[in-house]
Order: structure tokens, then C-alpha cells, then sequence
């Protein structure tokens, strides 16, 4: 059974940072596309940054280029989002999602077969 679990969330003001992570359990983590997505109040989710565990490539939204990173930490079968430089509009809940797939690693939910239960990111202005 895949099991992801989300941490790090929390509230910050605008320009702030936060790290998210999710372990991942239940699999062998290799050859899968990881992906963070989230879903602000009234909003659909949209996907926000994804990886290939397989290779590492990385893969974003253009809203949170060269704000957000994503990587893994294979040893410990946990995935971080690194979001720097945080605005309002980034407050939602933030959700870790899998998928056993080859690269190029999705961005749309639809995509994705497993799911954390969110954590959730507050940007004060």
C-alpha cells in the first residue's frame, strides 16, 4: 500500500520561505514521478512542480519558476519542495502525489495515482 505523508506546512508573510516534505512508503521509489500540486479556497488543484525519481529531472509550473524547487532524498524516500520568495497567492493546501511512469513527469492531477493528505500553506501580505 502507497503511503505518502506531508509535513512543513505553516504560515509565513509574503517574501517568507518554507520547506514541505513527504515520505514516501508502500514502494520501491525508483522509476516514479512525484509531484507536488496544491488547491487554494474555490480553486481547482493545479500541479506546482514534479521529478523523475528515476533520473531526478524537474519539472514546473511556470508560476513558481525560479521560486520553488523540488528535489528527493532517495535514502529516505522523501521528497521536498523548497518555495522561496512566497506571495499570497500560493496560499492553499499543498498536496504530494505519485505515479509509476516514465519521464517527462506530468503536471496534471488526473495523472497521478496516489496522494498525500495535504499540508497547509498560509501567505500573509
Amino acid at each position: 500500500q502507497v503511503q505518502l505523508v506531508e509535513s512543513g506546512g505553516g504560515s509565513v508573510q509574503a517574501g517568507g520561505s518554507l520547506r514541505l516534505s513527504c515520505a514516501a512508503s508502500g514502494y520501491t521509489y525508483s522509476s516514479y514521478c512525484m509531484g507536488w500540486f496544491r488547491q487554494a479556497s474555490g480553486k481547482e488543484r493545479e500541479g506546482v512542480a514534479a521529478i523523475y525519481t528515476g533520473g531526478g529531472s524537474t519539472y514546473y509550473a511556470d508560476s513558481v519558476k525560479g521560486r520553488f524547487t523540488i528535489s528527493q532524498d532517495n535514502a529516505k524516500n522523501t521528497l521536498y519542495l523548497q518555495m522561496n520568495s512566497l506571495k499570497p497567492e500560493d496560499t492553499a493546501m499543498y498536496y504530494c502525489a505519485a505515479v509509476k511512469t516514465w519521464y517527462p513527469c506530468p503536471l496534471f492531477e488526473a495523472e497521478y495515482h496516489y496522494w498525500g493528505q495535504g499540508t497547509q500553506v498560509t501567505v500573509s501580505s
